[in-house]
């Protein structure tokens, strides 16, 4: 019986680890990909092991390291000030939403509700915060915008309203304020959803291209994901000048102009920092969706 029961757990562990390689082989692939010389892929295919290993591909999106280590801090701060900025709000809301005693719960949640199903559009929004917010091609503008979600505020006030009732009245007959309940007892029982929204402000943010695509003309104030998108298009288009040239021209020029290997080392050049940040948020990660959606 006990060996039974030991080759069955052997063979469930096995299985995982198995299926843990799908998701861990894509990601080996695309560093063979980024360290593989262009020619060698364009002829060859995608290999889990580069022909010869070239760093062209990162020597083009390192060639000028000022701009890269600027666009790096300026994604890491505006995605880290948004992520806690947003969640004190958006938890504050939500704290006080599902506070029966609040008069008028009802009336702004279905007014937050509202929000998630009619949108004023990009020009309106082009509007606000440039003609009258003036946050245009300003740091703030990666801020301001997003430090609400609509679906977040419900999900946190849907957690909140599955926190015990009496450990509040407990903590409100001991003299404690609405601000002391917050920060001293819904907070601290509240980690595994505040984890879980982090990451996915985070997230949001560190890959977001499009606010500096609309907003941003100064170089100094480039995102990480747009500026890489400003290299790739670079690298396409001197690629798509070469092959245009006469044939004695092409002929001249020896340099080889990689795209398709600066992409895969474009995605890990993006992807690094949060992997290493994603562990710190795994363990609150699951019952922090599954926790967070079901109860209330």
């Amino acid at each position: 019986m006990h060996t039974r029961k030991l080759d069955s757990r052997l063979f469930v562990h096995l299985f995982f680890i198995l299926f843990s390689l799908l998701f861990v082989l894509p990601f080996l692939l695309v560093i063979a990909i980024s360290l593989s010389r262009e020619s060698d892929v364009l002829e060859h295919g995608y290999k889990l092991i580069p022909r010869e290993i070239d760093f062209t591909a990162y020597r083009i999106v390192f060639r000028n390291t000022s701009e890269m280590t600027r666009a790096y801090g300026v994604t890491a701060f505006q995605s880290v000030v948004t992520m806690v900025l947003s969640l004190t709000i958006m938890s504050m809301c939500a704290y006080s939403l599902a506070r029966r005693s609040f008069a008028l719960r009802k009336p702004i949640t279905f007014f937050i509700f509202f929000t998630m199903l009619f949108g004023g559009g990009l020009i309106p929004s082009y509007i606000l915060n440039t003609q009258y917010l003036h946050i245009g091609n300003t740091i703030w503008i990666y801020i301001l915008p997003s430090l609400a979600n609509a679906f977040y505020i419900i999900i946190f006030r849907t957690f909140f309203q599955g926190l015990p009732d009496g450990l509040i009245e407990s903590a409100k007959i001991d003299g404690a304020g609405e601000l002391r309940v917050y920060l001293q007892i819904v907070v601290p029982l509240s980690k595994p959803v505040f984890a879980t929204f982090a990451l996915f402000v985070l997230l949001e943010r560190w890959n977001d291209w499009f606010q500096a695509l609309i907003y941003i003309r100064d170089a100094k104030l480039y995102t990480l994901q747009f500026l890489l998108q400003k290299i790739l298009l670079e690298a396409e288009f001197i690629r798509n000048m070469a092959r245009d040239m006469p044939a004695n021209l092409q002929n001249a020029g020896s340099t080889e102009i990689p795209s398709e290997t600066v992409r895969f080392a474009m995605a890990i050049v993006a992807a690094g920092p949060l992997l290493i940040v994603f562990p710190f948020f795994q363990k609150h990660f699951a019952k922090g969706l599954t926790v967070g959606s079901i109860k209330g």
